[in-house]
């Protein structure tokens, strides 16, 4: 029997440190062997006890400590927060949006590659992009400007666009449409307001009052025929009345 188990059952008031962790009771055994030689030396009363009650509590302190410091381990660090949900936006909050093309088809800033370029021009003319096919996209220049001189065919028509690479602006365009196609295409009939307003809305920042428009019927059909000067451009334009489209269209830069 150990020395610490002889104590605690001679003295009960020890039997609660047998409980205790094992440096506690390791640091207690020590004390029973002081006590263990004041017995054989006689010297069990007086000194012994206050032995006794120093070594009690000097166990009980370090089983204190022994304690929370075992119950501090126990408790987890504070979970970090991942970088890539710290840099998520918060809830309800749109990510910021893509670069995108005027309705005209200029770009806000930079220059724009060629797959921009192209959608640009479809776009303008008008034409689903599985529609075009013959397509010839190529850089050049005019009047200086560097531009994707874009050709592309479609069974209704023929397409020639000039766009800026800085930029994506339409600096030059050139298209006829079919007669035949147009009730095929389909639409709804317009007046002379309404055609002016499909004008505007095809370039951007324009008005329909800046539009010169007139009516021709010669070929019974009749078609609407003018012109639109805007931001160093001129445009030239014929619209079928039945159908509102523009089966005829030419931009330019003015001198």
């Amino acid at each position: 029997m150990s020395n610490l188990r002889k104590i605690s059952v001679r003295y009960p008031i020890f039997q609660q440190i047998i409980l205790l962790p094992a440096s506690a009771q390791l640091c207690f055994e020590r004390f029973c062997d002081r006590i263990r030689v004041s017995w054989r030396d006689g010297k069990e009363c007086g000194n012994v006890k206050r032995i006794f009650s120093c070594g009690l509590a000097a166990g009980l302190l370090l089983a204190c400590l022994t304690g929370c410091s075992v119950l501090q381990s126990d408790i987890p660090d504070s979970q970090e927060v991942p970088v890539s949900s710290a840099l998520e936006a918060p809830s309800g909050q749109e990510p910021a949006p893509s670069p995108s093309f005027a309705p005209n088809g200029g770009s806000s800033s930079g220059e724009v590659s060629r797959e921009e370029a192209l959608a640009i021009a479809l776009d303008n003319a008008g034409v689903p992009e599985g529609d075009a096919y013959n397509i010839k996209n190529e850089t050049d220049g005019d009047n200086g400007i560097p531009i994707y001189d874009i050709e592309f065919e479609t069974e209704y028509g023929d397409y020639d666009f000039e766009i800026a690479i800085d930029g994506g602006r339409i600096v030059g365009a050139d298209y006829e449409v079919d007669e035949e196609w147009l009730d095929a295409l389909g639409g709804s009939p317009v007046g002379l307001e309404e055609a002016a307003a499909v004008v505007a809305g095809k370039v951007h920042g324009s008005s329909p009052e800046d539009v010169k428009i007139r009516e021709e019927s010669e070929d019974g059909r009749g078609r609407y025929e003018g012109e639109l000067s805007f931001d160093g451009m001129k445009f030239e334009f014929e619209i079928d009345p039945q159908t509102g489209l523009i089966f005829d269209w030419s931009a330019d830069l003015r001198d």
